[in-house]
């Protein structure tokens, strides 16, 4: 199974990157959305015009007209609880509260791997959550620390470190910043992410 988590902002570059990768969109069986904001769903449109026949999870706290309006060509599935959407990959379930988000959960022989949209609802409180469901290996996506400043993202590191946390990928909404003092903590626990990298599950 095939497992597409967010769609970016728009089709274009949605698309065009999945034809630079060599990523056929009508190989992706599932779609998962971890929050309403236009920069990961802008892009669903333009995958459903390619190829419509996909399961689509959403949490129950979005829109009902995008419910309705996307549950028209395809089929969606609405997340409040955390759900298992293929073995040994389940969504954390609606966290947050001004900004609900769902992340993702991928079981590997070391451990969790935490994948997160921007992580609105926190870092470390998603990290949390994962790890009431087994140790948590990795962490990456967006952090979502833009804007925090160096004692407070420090804070974070130690937190993370402190709930066994091992390697981390830092995106999307990271910043800057945040990202230079992750890799000055992690070292080479700190993995470079982006467009086209691919990661290996261990």
């Amino acid at each position: 199974m095939t497992i597409l988590f967010d769609t970016g902002g728009d089709g274009p570059t949605l698309l065009g990157n999945m034809a630079a990768l060599g990523i056929d969109p009508g190989q992706i069986d599932v779609v998962v959305l971890s929050h309403i904001h236009g920069d990961h769903t802008g892009g669903l449109n333009a995958l459903l015009n390619v190829d419509s026949h996909k399961v689509l999870y959403v949490p129950r706290s979005f829109p009902p007209d995008f419910k309705e309006r996307v549950g028209q060509r395809t089929k969606v599935i609405e997340v409040s609880e955390p759900v298992m959407i293929a073995d040994h990959v389940r969504t954390t379930g609606e966290m947050g509260a001004a900004i609900i988000e769902q992340s993702l959960l991928i079981e590997t022989s070391q451990g969790l791997v935490v994948l997160t949209g921007c992580a609105h609802p926190g870092i470390v409180e998603i990290v949390r959550h994962a790890k009431t469901l087994g140790d948590v290996y990795m962490v990456m996506g967006g952090f979502h620390l833009l804007d925090r400043d160096t004692s407070e993202v420090e804070a974070i590191i130690a937190a993370l470190k402190q709930l066994g946390v091992r390697k981390v990928a830092p995106s999307h909404c990271t910043g800057d910043g945040a990202t230079h003092l992750f890799k000055q903590a992690f070292g080479a626990e700190c993995l470079p992410v982006g467009v086209g990298a691919v990661i290996l599950a261990p």
